[in-house]
């Protein structure tokens, strides 16, 4: 088959896998999906979520998928631009994404460059449940061992917040942690309180606020498929728990 003018994202096959392929397997093109698939309709949370996409390929992505007819773009009810939603075959990918992130929490290994800061904090902030948090606002201060940022989650059950610097509100409860301990908490790998037994975690604060933090404390949807973990100090790293 002539391949001198063949697009390379096209696989020149009619199997509904590559064809399928040529709008799924583009990068950033699953996330996307997730994002849009949780609720998030503006380009700004879409792009928040992704975190490391340019404004300009997230356009492109969005276009691409208009296209296919997997999302399709709505006049913003609250001003300029669209809001982005899944179409009927988008909400089938979507499911897909699901199984997607199933698949990758039981057979993935998390590693040093799958670990952010920024990410995290965005996470956790994407799903704390408000009904979890306090009426009055709550104000806990995150650090992280080595990396020297410092992260605000305003808990209040009405109007919750991340803050990338002092929101002057005074700090009831401060988390200062290892980052990887703590996405693995998120994730489900890890319960906070193995992460404080190991040190991996210290509170300082509001006994309550701390008592209560695994109540607030969000994990991931992905979180009930998890493997667990411990962290083996010969090895110096989070190893399978039943190792």
């Amino acid at each position: 088959m002539p391949t001198d003018n063949l697009d390379m994202s096209v696989y020149g096959q009619f199997c509904p896998v590559a064809r399928a392929s040529e709008v799924f397997a583009e990068r950033w093109t699953p996330l996307i999906l997730r994002e849009v698939g949780a609720g998030h309709h503006h380009f700004s949370e879409i792009l928040k979520g992704l975190h490391r996409v340019s404004p300009s390929v997230l356009g492109q992505r969005l276009k691409t998928l208009e296209r296919a007819g997997v999302v399709e773009a709505r006049p913003n009810p609250a001003g300029r631009g669209s809001t982005y939603h899944l179409t009927e075959a988008g909400a089938q990918f979507s499911e897909l994404i699901k199984l997607l992130g199933v698949w990758g929490q039981n057979w993935l290994e998390v590693g040093p460059e799958h670990l952010d800061p920024d990410f995290l904090m965005w996470k956790l902030f994407q799903h704390l449940e408000r009904e979890r948090l306090p009426a009055k606002r709550k104000v806990v201060r995150f650090e992280f061992d080595g990396l020297g940022r410092r992260y605000w989650l305003v808990l209040r059950r009405d109007d919750p917040d991340l803050c990338h610097s002092d929101p002057g509100f005074g700090d009831d409860l401060v988390v200062r942690a290892n980052l990887e301990a703590l996405v693995r908490v998120h994730l489900g790998q890890l319960s906070l309180a193995d992460a404080q037994r190991g040190g991996r975690v210290r509170l300082e604060g509001s006994r309550d606020l701390a008592r209560g933090m695994a109540d607030w404390f969000p994990r991931s949807t992905f979180a009930a498929h998890a493997r667990a973990v411990r962290f083996d100090p010969r090895a110096g790293a989070f190893v399978p728990a039943t190792a």
